[in-house]
């Protein structure tokens, strides 16, 4: 597999700045989605930085662990259409509109932030399962069908949204499945009849 540079660049700097942040605070306030520094003091890089940060190692690594394996897959696509930088914009893309649906949820509420590169990795992710519907994922070492993981991802994320009962934004990995999935087809609108194909013809 080639080297994938880009996506060892965004790994790279996600690493970077979530570290720097973990023992400095007021990088963490400066750089984390929370709505009303948006609304009320026009700080419209949060709906970026806040990507670039996470909670805690857990939630780093899980997050730079699905990019690797698939990040690498999807750069290699999308650098066929539009090269190495395009995929970057993807990505930074896909951070930007997952964040967007949460700040105007919250626009106003002073106890809500938000942080993490979740709903660019799920675009990253479902636009992998767009092309390869079929192909195995592990969980937690036990492997699904890639369709049958999106199904149960997108289930369980709609669900756990609507009850609210955690601090993670589901809201921001359903939009950013969504946008994986709409980029990817509006860039090579071909990519349906494919999906379609080997849904109906399984192969693992």
């Amino acid at each position: 597999m080639p080297a994938a540079p880009f996506t060892w660049l965004i790994i790279a700097a996600t690493c970077i700045v979530s570290f720097m942040a973990f023992g400095r605070p007021g990088w963490m306030q400066k750089l984390v989605l929370w709505p009303p520094a948006v609304t009320r003091r026009h700080e419209y890089w949060r709906l970026l930085t806040s990507g670039f940060l996470h909670a805690d190692m857990q939630h780093l690594l899980f997050n730079m662990l699905t990019l690797f394996f698939f990040g690498r897959l999807m750069e290699r696509f999308f650098a066929h259409y539009m090269g190495g930088a395009g995929y970057v914009l993807f990505y930074l893309g896909g951070i930007v509109v997952a964040n967007v649906p949460s700040y105007l949820r919250h626009r106003d509420d002073a106890n809500y932030a938000s942080l993490g590169a979740s709903g660019a990795v799920s675009a990253v992710l479902f636009a992998f399962i767009l092309l390869q519907p079929w192909a195995l994922i592990f969980v937690f070492f036990f492997p699904l069908p890639a369709i049958v993981y999106a199904i149960i991802y997108v289930g369980y994320s709609v669900y756990m949204d609507r009850r609210g009962i955690d601090r993670i934004n589901h809201s921001a990995h359903l939009w950013g499945a969504a946008y994986g999935v709409l980029f990817t087809i509006a860039m090579e609108p071909r990519v349906v009849g494919l999906f379609a194909e080997r849904v109906i013809h399984p192969h693992f």
